[in-house]
């Protein structure tokens, strides 16, 4: 099997929808109801330009969000953190710290991110390592670099599906995810992780008739298992190490980042932290044409995929901090060839809070079903959501949401049960 087809073979086409711009969040269940929150926008010190995907946390805690596409973000976190130090950190920057008492009550705050000058002129620096070298010792070091004992994490799941160009549904859930280390699995294609879901909400665009053209499994498990640190999704041919290429090396969360690449039918880029091979981020994207399978006459063929997943250190382990992925698939008339409508899904998920070492489980009875989310949501709970910790409205949000609220406003629609 080619590197490209291996790939591609572990994206699952998938479902769903949500509200948009309660996208991620970052308090735990049951936090105190006394908060602080600091609103701001992350750039880029010299260009100005917003830094998307900028991680802001608590130093020496797992509490986080992330920016919005504009670099915007509002951190909620409990008044007891007012004496603890916010930091801020995204690939190729130099990290920000300032402490919280500092920048509350700030109305207009500007963080600027330096760009790192480490080592960023040279590839080669004192070592010889090549692009596969550095790839075979980061995947060998899993399991020192990532949990080896049990570990809780609470979430924030969201799912898009547009049509044609149309946002049609959307669904969120607020999860907590179980799992007892980042061992092995025997099965590649069972998840590992026990997920419970808290609240699930979501628009009424499942009733739309090109939903069936959509896969109906659980979109959040399928998600889960494109994880490919914690499911090895990495070819073990030399063929694929002999083909990565190494890059300017890089700086993330304080550290310096070997950057490996592969370019061809598909793009895989892989950031490992030099102190001690733990993979960081990773992304792969594959324009590739792909047949699918065949429904009424159509015929679905991927047009392109993209995914992205990044890990945050907590306690000397990785974490998961947040996975993102994007799909388009195509329908084409099976006879004529003709191109009949485009889908495309859209999914994120972002890891606000890590509990290491827990002995809390999720039992049998809490765990999430295999079938699709939509058919799993609960009662409409107004209240925890109009509490609960968003990434900060965009307007491509205010797009999507205008498309959606053409069945009617969003919160109606959130009240309706599922059909």
């Amino acid at each position: 099997m080619n590197c490209a087809n291996y790939f591609l073979s572990k994206i699952l086409w998938k479902v769903g929808r949500g509200y948009l711009w309660s996208v991620f969040l970052l308090a735990a269940w049951g936090a105190p109801a006394q908060r602080v929150t600091i609103s701001g926008r992350v750039v880029d010190r010299e260009t100005r330009e917003a830094l998307p995907f900028a991680s802001i946390g608590i130093k020496g805690k797992s509490n986080g969000t992330i920016s919005n596409l504009q670099g915007e973000f509002d951190f909620h976190l409990p008044s007891g953190f007012t004496q603890e130090v916010m930091v801020v950190n995204t690939l190729g920057y130099k990290g920000y710290e300032a402490s919280v008492s500092s920048l509350l009550g700030q109305t207009n705050l500007v963080i600027e991110l330096e760009k790192s000058t480490i080592v960023l002129q040279e590839i080669w620096v004192s070592d010889t390592l090549t692009g596969g070298d550095i790839l075979h010792i980061a995947l060998s070091r899993i399991p020192e670099n990532y949990p080896s004992s049990a570990f809780l994490m609470d979430g924030f799941y969201r799912d898009l599906k547009k049509i044609s160009g149309t946002y049609v549904s959307l669904l969120e859930a607020a999860v907590k995810i179980y799992d007892e280390s980042y061992d092995a699995p025997r099965n590649k294609n069972k998840l590992r992780e026990r997920v419970a879901l808290q609240e699930v909400r979501r628009s009424l665009g499942y009733g739309n008739k090109f939903t069936t053209y959509f896969d109906e499994d659980n979109l959040l498990e399928n998600l889960l298992l494109d994880n490919d640190i914690r499911y090895r999704n990495f070819p073990t041919e030399e063929v694929f190490f002999n083909s990565l290429k190494r890059e300017h090396d890089s700086f993330y969360n304080g550290h310096e980042i070997f950057v490996v690449t592969l370019t061809g039918n598909y793009h895989l880029k892989v950031f490992v932290d030099k102190e001690n091979y733990g993979i960081v981020h990773v992304e792969y994207e594959n324009n590739v044409m792909s047949e699918q399978g065949k429904k009424r006459g159509l015929v679905s063929r991927f047009e392109h995929v993209k995914r992205i997943i990044d890990f945050k250190p907590f306690q000397g382990k990785l974490y998961l901090n947040y996975m993102q992925s994007e799909q388009k698939l195509n329908w084409y008339d099976v006879k004529t060839g003709e191109l009949k409508f485009e889908t495309e899904l859209s999914q994120q998920l972002l890891i606000n809070q890590v509990y290491p070492h827990t002995t809390e489980r999720i039992g049998t009875t809490e765990r999430m079903r295999s079938y699709g989310l939509q058919y799993q949501d609960l009662p409409y709970n107004r209240e925890f959501w109009e509490n609960y910790n968003v990434i900060k409205e965009s307007p491509l949000d205010r797009k999507i949401i205008e498309d959606l609220e053409k069945s009617g406003p969003l919160d109606k629609q959130f009240e309706n049960k599922r059909p």
